[in-house]
Formats: C-alpha cells, sequence, structure tokens
C-alpha cells in the first residue's frame, strides 16, 4: 500500500511554511498515516501542490533528518524511517473514539471549529503543559 501525505500550507497562520511542513509529517507518522519505508512527496511534486519554494521543502525534510524520522536516498527520494503511532491513537482505538464522540457532542452544542480546538488547547495546556514528551 503507498501512502501519500498531501501537505497543507496556510500563509495566514503565522508559522514559517517550512515548520508546517515538519508538523504535518509529524502528525501523519503519530496517527500512523505514514509508516517506515515510505516515501515523502518529493520536492518537486510538493511544489506543484503548494506553490512553495523547493528550498523550503528541502528545509523541512533537512529537519525530519535532523531528527532521525527520514533519510534520504540518493536518487530514489526521501524515505520515513520510523514512526512515531502509538496503538493508542490508531484509527480503531478507543481513546479516539472517545475523542471522536466528544467532537460530536461540541458540535451539537453549537461550538464551531474554532471553539472546539480553543477548548482542547485550553484543557491540554491545562493537564498537560507541563509533562515533557516521552521519547518515541
Amino acid at each position: 500500500m503507498v501512502r501519500v501525505i498531501e501537505y497543507r500550507i496556510d500563509r495566514r497562520a503565522g508559522v514559517a511554511t517550512y515548520l508546517q511542513i515538519v508538523q504535518q509529517t509529524k502528525q501523519a507518522l503519530r496517527l500512523g498515516l505514514l509508516q517506515p519505508g515510505d516515501r515523502l512527496p518529493t520536492a518537486k511534486e510538493v511544489v506543484a501542490a503548494t506553490a512553495i519554494n523547493p528550498n523550503t521543502v528541502l528545509k523541512a525534510y533537512r529537519e525530519l533528518e535532523r531528527e532521525g524520522l527520514v533519510e534520504p536516498r540518493p536518487g530514489l527520494g526521501t524515505f520515513v524511517r520510523r514512526s512515531l503511532a502509538r496503538p493508542e491513537s490508531a484509527a480503531g482505538s478507543p481513546l479516539r473514539a472517545e475523542l471522536a464522540a466528544w467532537v460530536d457532542r461540541a458540535r451539537e452544542a453549537g461550538l464551531d471549529r474554532e471553539d472546539v480546538a480553543a477548548l482542547f488547547a485550553s484543557v491540554l495546556d491545562e493537564r498537560l503543559g507541563d509533562v515533557p514528551p516521552t521519547a518515541n
């Protein structure tokens, strides 16, 4: 199965474009959407899809390589070295199902995407704000 990530660049996000690519790649790794051995899109493919500078893509890929998440293979592309996925965050996990049900309840209560994101971020900061990330 070939897994492909499609980067979405938000020019109004206030986050550097290369960091958006890094963050989206890490999210795909955490959710199991990308697995070791998967090839990331080439810089040319990302440029064609997002209209960003190829050097920006290469900077993001270098950062991911520095973190040990991907490796370039000359003439072949950039490939995922390791996953960040945990069983608890997989598509069929009970935690994910509970979170999906919570989001559904929030929508039924009239909250929009920004409201949900703010509420979630507030609770996340309150509960995990000073907890260091665990090694993966």
